[in-house]
């Protein structure tokens, strides 16, 4: 283990006492593959899934072990690709038992911080599956609302307008422009301090850097 990884491990150790005081759950992964292993021990049989679009959980492979295991009901966002099917997938998400997510930044205290296009994936988060499970690289870890604000917009949103193929300032720039653009994905600003429904939301902290 590198000097980073031991210190992000004890970072994420003591964030975990934050998130539980929020009235979340939290566990430590120390890589990927452990990230995943912890995420068949939760999912108990026949339950239904749904994920909104994480690069996350598909670099942990959450996806294809879900399909692959045969063992749960799995709505696909892959295969609802006419807007028509679009707005079934989301109402089917959001009475899913579980939703898989990841957080744009988590402060060291605990708290979620994180900007939607749609706004589907933050709904999901607030209020809707039985339980919503986040995948969380340790790179997403900042100090504070400020910080967690700044790394969304500057460091997160370029990369992903880019995969998206959007048409926005950061998109050509690789950083804010604040803009008002009708690609903007960053229409929703949603902070989660605590969640009203004791261990609803899961916090998994893993060990390495996933994701924008």
């Amino acid at each position: 283990m590198t000097h980073l990884e031991t210190a992000r491990e004890l970072q994420a150790k003591s964030l975990i006492t934050a998130i539980e005081k929020r009235n979340m759950t939290a566990f430590y992964c120390e890589n990927k593959e452990e990230c995943l292993k912890k995420v068949m021990e939760i999912l108990p049989e026949s339950c239904t899934i749904a994920w909104g679009g994480s690069e996350s959980i598909k670099e942990v492979g959450i996806p294809e072990a879900v399909k692959e295991s045969g063992k749960y009901t799995v709505y696909d966002r892959a295969k609802y690709l006419s807007p028509r099917q679009v707005k079934e997938f989301n109402k089917l998400a959001f009475s899913s038992d579980y939703y898989f997510m990841s957080t744009n930044a988590i402060t060291l205290d605990g708290i979620l911080m994180n900007i939607d296009g749609n706004g589907n994936r933050v709904a999901n988060l607030i209020f809707g599956p039985e339980h919503v499970i986040l995948v969380v690289g340790m790179n997403k870890v900042v100090p504070t609302i400020e910080d967690a604000y700044d790394r969304i917009r500057n460091f997160a949103s370029p990369p992903n307008t880019v995969r998206l193929k959007k048409n926005t300032p950061c998109s050509k720039t690789g950083k804010c422009g604040d803009c008002y653009s009708d690609d903007c994905i960053c229409n929703q600003i949603v902070v989660t301090r605590r969640s009203r429904e004791k261990e609803r939301i899961i916090v998994l902290l893993v060990n390495d850097n996933l994701g924008f």
